[in-house]
């Protein structure tokens, strides 16, 4: 992509050291305090913490068109309806380095945080490939390397066994960079294996360290015939990130399947996000969508309004 991106410039070290020699100025203000205000001031500190934030972010697949024509369009869009977090997609990975600093500069502008992308197989098999993703991720912030899509070829138990063997090694090759690696499934990974008898999901889940991420697209195993939220909680600290993507049974030519929006298919969300936040892990969630009736602008402000709706009335 060969956009130019002119973004202004960024003021989060000059807020640190602000709010850096703020905080002895006010160790000191309450130790002045008259004995009655200070124990105020003390109890106050010891009330019961805010509930936790789960920022809201996008899978930007979900604008993938608009993304092509028009990168740091689409991200002040995105920003505007109220998005967090972006996740980028496999295409990113063909950025300069400059250039992706100047994607990670927009970022900052705008508020947005990218802590996770989607990538190839390749990404996290120890090369030049793994060695550039690292760096792409670097400057991004990102936090969590996600594959995709395994390599061509991987079916069955033995498969994936062989895989998870690579994707170990990636997670204790990343940890030196502050990163870490996960999979996103798909429906073929709730398959069976013919030999074991065993889900492969079930497979990965076994054959990769805790930290590895099981980042769980709710769409695909719905449409798999499983249930999510047992999934979730027989994973416990694992599903980092969710692909908020609904699904109903039918056909797109009917406005169903992946078509739907948040909340407009079968998936238990009340249940599911009291799952993920309890016993799964979840530190942010990610809105998709394959399409829908809208245009991609409109379908990704309907669906974060969707989303707060939903959270408003949890």
């Amino acid at each position: 992509m060969a956009t130019s991106i002119t973004p202004s410039a960024t003021q989060s070290r000059r807020r640190f050291l602000q709010v850096s020699a703020a905080v002895p100025a006010a160790v000191v203000a309450q130790s002045l305090l008259p004995a009655g205000l200070a124990s105020t001031a003390r109890a106050a500190e010891s009330a019961p913490a805010a509930p936790r934030k789960y920022p809201i972010g996008i899978e930007l697949y979900a604008v993938r068109g608009e993304l092509t024509k028009d990168l740091p369009g689409t991200l002040r869009r995105i920003a505007k309806m109220g998005y967090e977090v972006v996740e980028f997609y496999s295409p990113y990975f063909q950025w300069k380095f400059p250039y992706a600093k100047e994607v990670r500069a927009l970022l900052d502008d705008l508020g947005l945080r990218c802590y996770s992308t989607h990538n190839g197989f390749a990404s996290l098999t120890p090369g030049e490939t793994m060695s550039r993703a690292i760096e792409l991720n670097q400057i991004l912030g990102t936090r969590k390397i996600v594959m995709a899509s395994p390599p061509p070829n991987t079916r069955n138990a033995e498969d994936w066994k062989r895989v998870c063997g690579q994707l170990t090694t990636a997670v204790e090759t990343l940890k030196p960079h502050g990163l870490t690696c996960g999979f996103h499934n798909h429906r073929v990974e709730w398959a069976k294996d013919a030999a074991s008898g065993q889900r492969l999901m079930d497979i990965i889940a076994a054959n990769t360290p805790p930290e590895f991420v099981l980042q769980l697209d709710v769409g695909t195993c719905l449409e798999a015939g499983e249930d999510p939220v047992a999934w979730i909680k027989a994973n416990p600290g694992r599903i980092k990130s969710v692909h908020l993507k609904d699904w109903a049974p039918g056909k797109k030519e009917e406005e169903k399947a992946y078509r739907v929006l948040f909340g407009e298919g079968v998936a238990p969300w009340k249940e599911l996000v009291a799952a993920v936040e309890a016993v799964g892990g979840v530190e942010f969630y990610l809105l998709e969508q394959e399409g829908s009736r809208f245009s991609e602008f409109e379908t990704a402000e309907r669906s974060i309004a969707l989303w707060k709706k939903f959270r408003a009335g949890a």
